[in-house]
Formats: C-alpha cells, structure tokens, sequence
C-alpha cells in the first residue's frame, strides 16, 4: 500500500486546526494560536539547530510575507 506521507501530515494539521477552531473564543484564531497549534516555533528551532549542524549557520533566512 502506497501512502502519501505529506497528505497525511497535511491532514493531521488540519484536523489540530479544526479541534482548536472548535475550542476557541471568537469566532477566529489569532495568528500566534494558529502558529502554537501547529508548532510553528519549535519547527522553525528545529530547522535552525538544522542548518548550524549543516554548517549553514551564516545563511541569512528570508523574510516571512
């Protein structure tokens, strides 16, 4: 059976979006409790721990739009 493993990872996210939409006050999520949902900061740690072990700690990343 073949499975598509960022489908999967991409519907896991959405369903954490939907459980914390469903418990949420308001009527939308702020853009910091959809990044704590989706683990944004620890994501982004991540990739920085990443490339310093890469040996890419001098790249410059590119600003978010």
């Amino acid at each position: 059976m073949v499975q598509d493993h960022v489908a999967l990872a991409e519907i896991e996210l959405c369903g954490e979006l939907m459980i914390a939409a469903s418990s949420a006050e308001g009527e939308r999520l702020s853009s910091d409790r959809i990044d704590e949902v989706l683990e944004v900061a620890s994501a982004r740690a991540e990739a920085a721990v990443s490339s310093r072990s890469s040996g890419s700690a001098g790249t410059a990343a590119r600003p978010r739009r």
